[in-house]
């Protein structure tokens, strides 16, 4: 992607203010059109974070990739039933999306896998959410992903925006859950998931049960090219089917 045509997008989406000896970045407005039960409104969403006193817009966002913004949250796991004697216990490896799931932001579908997959399990009777936190935007961090949404709203697809950044289109890594997983449970478990490298991670681990369990729904007219790029660019499953 053309970094001068990055770079003209999101200067004017990214504000400076002083704060002690440094200053604040602050990125936004991205709309974020929000469904929580009864409501349904379109928000204005912005992220900040501070930045060394003489970063212009452009040193910003030069710097991104090698600040692992990811890394500065933690994870954790939701289990259900007795998930370790269980013969087939459900697990979902659930990337943290601080708009889906918090906010219940339309612009994908996360906030919807998310309850969705606890019902799941809950109706199964066993298993575990593992919410990932360094999983953040695909892996570049809440801020970082920020300045993506900008990008998105200006016509570039998910992919797109986090090349435009500098960044692989999915840097996530799920050794640390495998690794708690195994300290959880030595049997394999079924995952809920729409995603082949998820499914392959845990088949490599040896911990994958036959088959997986897709995800499909929650689409709206806010997030269907979003889910269209998964399917298209990212080779996730649609009705059950690796899509490739």
């Amino acid at each position: 992607m053309n970094t001068k045509q990055t770079l003209h997008i999101l200067q004017k989406k990214i504000q400076f203010t002083p704060m002690h000896n440094e200053q604040l970045a602050i990125v936004g407005p991205v709309k974020l059109p929000v469904v929580q039960r009864e409501l349904e409104a379109t928000f204005q969403w912005y992220s900040w974070m501070r930045m060394p006193k003489h970063f212009t817009a452009e040193d910003v966002i030069d710097a991104l990739p090698a600040m692992e913004l990811a890394q500065q949250q933690q994870s954790s796991v939701l289990v259900y039933g007795d998930f370790e004697a269980a013969s087939n216990p459900l697990v979902r490896f659930h990337s943290i999306c601080h708009t889906g799931d918090i906010f219940g932001s339309q612009r994908c579908d996360c906030g919807f896998q998310l309850h969705e997959s606890m019902k799941m399990i809950v109706e199964h009777g066993a298993g575990a959410i593992f919410y990932i936190a360094n999983h953040e935007g695909r892996g570049i961090g809440l801020f970082s992903k920020s300045l993506a949404y900008v990008l998105q709203q200006e016509g570039f697809d998910t992919v797109e925006a986090n090349e435009a950044l500098g960044f692989d289109d999915d840097t996530r890594d799920y050794s640390e859950a495998l690794t708690v997983l195994q300290a959880l449970r030595q049997q394999p478990v079924t995952l809920i998931t729409n995603n082949p490298k998820k499914l392959a991670a845990l088949q490599a681990a040896g911990l994958s049960a036959h088959g997986h369990v897709p995800l499909w729904g929650g689409v709206t007219e806010t997030n269907r090219f979003y889910l269209e790029t998964k399917i298209a660019k990212s080779g996730h499953a649609r009705d059950g089917s690796w899509m490739v």
